[in-house]
């Protein structure tokens, strides 16, 4: 018998940068479920290893769902696989399912543009943004599930 972690605290709210580090861990914990012979876990066993409440959970195998990198079964075994394999689920692909924000925002209201910096900030930004962004998103396509797993079972 696979041993699997029961204990399952709550987080008071999650943020966007956690909502990665959350579906990061569910998948890498189904990877390594499946590994040891179980191909569906329930998100309060999702939730038992992230330590989290359970709701949490759902939500994010739910945009990991729609994204299509897990599958629900429902009914007689209910519960969350893998739908592809973790060496072909980058944490790219993760973090576009679950991160509906930008990296980098620019100011929610126009700035004052009569000032110069308010004239001229958000092209800077933008340019500044965009290539931090495609670097951050390169070095996310460049590991999997399967090389996270790997590092941490090292």
């Amino acid at each position: 018998m696979v041993a699997f972690a029961t204990r399952v605290g709550e987080t008071a709210g999650v943020t966007a940068n956690s909502r990665v580090t959350i579906a990061a861990h569910a998948l890498a914990w189904m990877e390594l479920a499946r590994r040891r012979g179980r191909e569906v876990l329930s998100s309060e066993e999702v939730a038992a290893s992230v330590n989290t409440n359970a709701v949490i959970v759902r939500r994010s195998l739910g945009d990991l769902q729609r994204a299509g990198l897990v599958r629900a079964r429902r009914g007689n075994g209910a519960g969350y696989s893998l739908a592809r394999s973790a060496t072909e689920i980058t944490l790219l692909d993760v973090w576009l399912a679950v991160s509906p924000e930008p990296l980098l925002a620019l100011h929610h209201g126009e700035p004052n543009l009569e000032c110069p910096v308010g004239r001229g900030i958000r092209p800077v930004l933008t340019d500044l943004y965009d290539e931090a962004t495609d670097t951050f998103r390169a070095a996310l396509a460049r590991s999997t599930v399967a090389d996270i797993l790997q590092r941490i079972l090292a």
